[in-house]
């Protein structure tokens, strides 16, 4: 009877469904909105404005930028060697058609995401992915930021394809880092969300939701 017992029990662990592993990063509750590190951009007229709302996909960040620019910040540690796909699901309502995303003047994107893998004592030698939801430039396309060659723009999501509409993308972090930076990078240590018109002195609207690391 207990050889029967046993047996039944390693066929049941067996046969258990297996469950990819997925790091949320943001809920964009009011209790973490409250928590976030918001940091305007030096030089900035003004902060964005970032509000809450859900729809039948769960909680969303809307984020207003109107002559705009700060960032929500979350220091998390992600283990790259086991997640290193991020996802995001965004929306853009109100683009920023027209301007020269790559240059200082128009180095402003109605949704961007930060991946950052800190690299020295000071913020400013952090290494950096920004990645973009652009108004104007293809999918694919990257560039290093106008501002530092420690971060790089790279391009998930555009409006000339998909104005008003939820996006939802995917990309491999690990891989970037080496691609862009040669770094092997097994830990990233955080995330960022930013929606600026600070140099255009545009607005824009956009919306940001389910944002998670994954295996696959």
């Amino acid at each position: 009877m207990i050889k029967f017992f046993v047996t039944f029990f390693w066929v049941l662990l067996l046969f258990q469904p297996s469950y990819a592993e997925k790091i949320k990063v943001f809920e964009f509750t009011e209790k973490e909105l409250s928590e976030l590190k918001v940091r305007k951009v030096r030089g900035a007229d003004n902060k964005t404005l970032y509000t809450l709302g859900s729809n039948e996909n769960g909680n969303f960040l809307k984020a207003v930028a109107d002559n705009a620019a700060s960032g929500l910040g979350k220091e998390i540690k992600i283990n790259l060697k086991k997640t290193p796909i991020l996802n995001i699901t965004w929306k853009i309502e109100k683009d920023l058609s027209g301007i020269k995303e790559d240059t200082k003047k128009g180095h402003d994107f109605a949704a961007r995401v930060f991946a950052i893998k800190k690299t020295g004592a000071t913020p400013l030698s952090n290494r950096a992915i920004n990645y973009v939801f652009s108004s104007n430039d293809d999918v694919g396309l990257n560039w290093p930021s106008p501002y530092t060659k420690k971060s790089i723009d790279k391009v998930l999501s555009t409006t000339k394809e998909s104005l008003n509409q939820w996006v939802t993308v995917k990309v491999n972090v690990k891989e970037d880092f080496k691609k862009f930076h040669n770094l092997d990078v097994n830990e990233l240590d955080g995330l960022a969300i930013m929606s600026d018109t600070d140099n255009s002195k545009k607005k824009s609207i956009a919306y940001y939701q389910n944002i998670f690391f994954s295996e696959n």
